[in-house]
C-alpha cells in the first residue's frame, strides 16, 4: 500500500482511496479547498439526505476502510488462518499516531472496555479515592462505580467550569486528598466538547504521586494527539468515533514504565511469554498481556487504515476543519433570545463539538425539530440535567452544512 502525500497531509495519487480518488491537481498544489472536503466527503456512505452529527456517539466508517474490513474479511474466510502477525504493522501505525511505542499499545473493542483494563486491573482498596469529572460518559465512569460497589472504593466527581482551563484544574484538586489513588477525565466531554488541559493535570498528579487516566473516545481523530507529551499513566479511546474505523476497535495505552502496575483481569493466548503447565506462566513484557485470544484481523487492518486515512487528509486540518464549522455555527447562534450556549467559548477549551440547550423546553422537542422538519440527525444530552442538543463537525462536513443548521436552530427556536 503506497502512500503519497503533499503540502500538510493532502493525499495523492494513493491506492488506500480506492474508487474514491482525490484529484491530484488541488493536492500537488499544496490547496485545500471546498472541493478538496468534497472529495473527502465522498469516501462516505452517508444518506444525501439527512446531515449526520453525531460523529461523537458513531462515526461512520470511509469506504477505503469498509474495503479493507472486507477484503481481509474474505481472505481469512479462503485460507482460514486467524492473521495474528498483522497486528503488528497495526500497532506500529497506532504508536506513531499517539506518540508513543508500539508495546505500550493493547488493542481492544471500545474505550469502555480500555478504561475497564484500567479500573479493574490497578491494585486499590477499601477506602481509596478516585476523582473524575460529573460529565463522564457511562463508558469512563461506570468502571470505576463497579470497583466502588465491589471493593468500597470511594468515587469522587467534580463540576467541570467551561470559563477556564484554571478553574478545571482548581476544581479538580479540590477534591483530592491523601487516600486519592487515581484521577481520571475525558479528554474532550462527550457532553459539551469541553477540552480538559490533561498536561496540566498530569504534571500536578505526577507530583503527588497519582495515577492519570484519560478516557479519549472523543478526542482520538477529532484533535492531534502525542500521548507522552501529554504526560498521563494511560489513556483509552474508541475506533468507531472520530477516527471513523471500524466497530468494535479501540485501544488502551499504559505507559511502559508503569504497565506493571495494571494486573490482567482476563488473560489467554497472547497474553504470555513462557508457561508450562500447571506451575509456570510469564506475561508478554508489554501491554500486549491484555489482549487474550482470538481477534478479529479484519477489524484490526480496518482500525489501521483509518489512522492512514486520517495522516493523509492531514490531523491538524481536520481539527482545525471542525472547530471552524462549530465557530461558525456559534457565531450564528451567538444572538438567538432564548437559547443558552453550554459549550465553552473560550478557544482553548472548544473542540469540533457545540452543545446548546433552549431553557424550560425539552431537548427532545428541539433534536426533533431539527430532524423533522430540517433533517439534521443530533444527539441529545439529557446527563447531569444538561437538556442540551449536541452536533458534532467532522471532516464529511461543509460551510455550507454549518450555516444551514445554524438557521434551522434559529428556526425551530423562533417556533417553540
Amino acid at each position: 500500500m503506497t502512500i503519497a502525500a503533499s503540502g500538510a497531509g493532502a493525499i495523492v495519487g494513493s491506492n488506500l482511496l480506492g474508487k474514491s480518488d482525490f484529484a491530484a491537481s488541488s493536492a500537488l498544489s499544496g490547496k485545500w479547498d471546498t472541493e478538496s472536503w468534497d472529495q473527502v466527503r465522498s469516501l462516505f456512505r452517508l444518506r444525501s439526505n439527512v446531515t449526520y452529527l453525531n460523529t461523537g456517539g458513531l462515526g461512520p466508517a470511509s469506504q477505503p476502510v469498509l474495503d479493507r474490513v472486507f477484503e481481509q474479511s474474505q481472505t481469512q474466510a479462503q485460507i482460514g488462518e486467524h492473521y495474528h502477525n498483522l497486528f503488528a504493522p497495526t500497532r506500529e501505525t497506532a504508536a506513531a499516531f499517539f506518540g508513543v511505542k508500539p508495546n505500550e499499545i493493547a488493542f481492544v473493542r471500545n474505550a469502555s472496555e480500555g478504561n475497564s483494563v484500567i479500573s479493574s486491573g490497578l491494585s486499590l482498596k477499601k477506602g481509596d479515592e478516585v476523582v473524575f469529572e460529573s460529565h463522564a460518559h457511562p463508558g469512563g465512569s461506570f468502571a470505576w462505580m463497579n470497583r466502588q460497589k465491589r471493593d468500597g472504593v470511594k468515587v469522587k466527581i467534580f463540576e467541570p467550569s467551561s470559563a477556564s482551563s484554571e478553574e478545571n484544574l482548581q476544581r479538580l484538586f479540590d477534591k483530592v486528598t491523601k487516600r486519592t489513588r487515581v484521577i481520571q477525565v475525558s479528554h474532550i466531554t462527550a457532553t459539551t466538547g469541553l477540552i480538559f488541559d490533561i498536561s496540566a493535570i498530569a504534571a500536578e498528579a505526577r507530583r503527588r504521586g497519582i495515577w492519570f487516566h484519560v478516557d479519549g473516545a472523543q478526542s482520538a481523530g477529532m484533535i492531534p494527539i502525542n500521548l507522552k507529551e501529554l504526560g498521563c499513566d494511560s489513556y483509552a479511546t474508541s475506533g468507531h468515533k472520530w477516527l471513523n474505523g471500524p466497530i468494535e476497535t479501540g485501544l488502551v495505552y499504559i505507559a511502559a514504565e508503569r504497565n506493571d502496575e495494571v494486573t490482567c483481569s482476563y488473560v489467554g493466548a497472547y497474553s504470555n511469554d513462557e508457561y508450562e503447565l500447571p506451575s509456570t506462566f510469564t506475561y508478554v513484557d508489554s501491554a500486549v498481556r491484555h489482549e487474550y485470544g482470538t481477534r478479529n484481523a479484519a477489524s484490526v487492518v480496518g482500525l489501521q487504515t483509518a489512522f492512514e486515512l486520517q495522516n493523509q487528509i492531514g490531523r491538524q486540518r481536520i481539527a482545525d476543519h471542525g472547530a471552524s464549522l462549530a465557530q461558525l455555527v456559534l457565531e450564528g447562534l451567538s444572538e438567538v433570545k432564548g437559547l443558552e450556549i453550554l459549550s465553552p467559548v473560550d478557544l482553548a477549551m472548544r473542540s469540533s463539538i457545540l452543545t446548546f440547550r433552549v431553557p424550560g423546553v425539552d431537548c427532545l422537542t428541539v433534536s426533533r425539530g431539527l430532524s423533522e422538519e430540517h433533517k439534521f440527525r443530533t444527539r441529545v444530552v439529557t446527563e447531569r440535567g444538561l437538556n442540551g442538543v449536541r452536533a458534532s463537525w467532522h471532516v464529511y462536513h461543509q460551510e455550507a452544512d454549518a450555516l444551514r443548521y445554524a438557521e434551522a436552530v434559529r428556526s425551530v427556536v423562533a417556533s417553540l
